[in-house]
């Protein structure tokens, strides 16, 4: 990875639907808060991002967004693998059009025929996949946990208010690379780049 000065790049996949996530909060003595939601699901957003690593750069956090509405007909239930591919290659373009070395999980979307095929297309990209069974390993599990947190107690009414709410937290992550650094070094990983 060194010599080819490439980045290390860790991705996962994680949605939101419009059920905010429960969490505690602060209240009068004796009145129990209660943050009303409408009963209507369906709507969801889907999210994909990868926290990038080279060496003299700052930690990147690349990300982007799938909103699907409730009630329309034909629109994507999340990403498929030509969407993870155009992800991919939107990184790769973010990056600098530098090498990636990719490590993710053994979702079924990312070990089929389907995927490796469009992965082996791509001469800049090497792929590594986490062992069964460890989402502790991969920091961008980090950055779900962090973004569903500021999204706990919050009731957005429709997807568009949801994906703007989740963009901005994202976007606020982006520009701390302090706290991607924790989210890799939460996991124990010694990378030594």
């Amino acid at each position: 990875m060194r010599e080819r000065g490439a980045w290390l790049c860790f991705a996962d996949e994680s949605g939101q639907g419009l059920r905010p996530p429960r969490a505690r909060t602060w209240a009068v003595r004796g009145t129990t808060p209660v943050v009303k939601v409408t009963g209507r699901g369906g709507g969801r957003v889907s999210l994909v991002s990868a926290v990038c690593c080279r060496p003299g750069e700052r930690t990147r956090l690349v990300y982007r967004m799938l909103v699907r509405h409730p009630g329309r007909r034909g629109e994507k239930k999340g990403f498929q693998e030509s969407d993870l591919a155009a992800f991919l290659d939107a990184v790769h373009q973010e990056l600098g059009c530098r090498p990636i070395v990719l490590v993710w999980d053994n979702s079924t979307q990312h070990t089929d025929r389907a995927m490796r095929a469009l992965l082996t297309a791509r001469s800049w990209l090497t792929v590594f996949h986490f062992p069964p069974y460890a989402p502790d390993l991969n920091p961008d599990e980090g950055v779900w946990a962090s973004l569903k947190k500021t999204l706990a107690n919050l009731a957005a009414c429709t997807t568009d208010q949801l994906a703007a709410l989740i963009r901005t937290r994202l976007k606020r992550m982006q520009y701390r690379p302090g706290l991607l650094d924790g989210l890799v070094a939460e996991t124990g990983l010694v990378l030594t780049l």
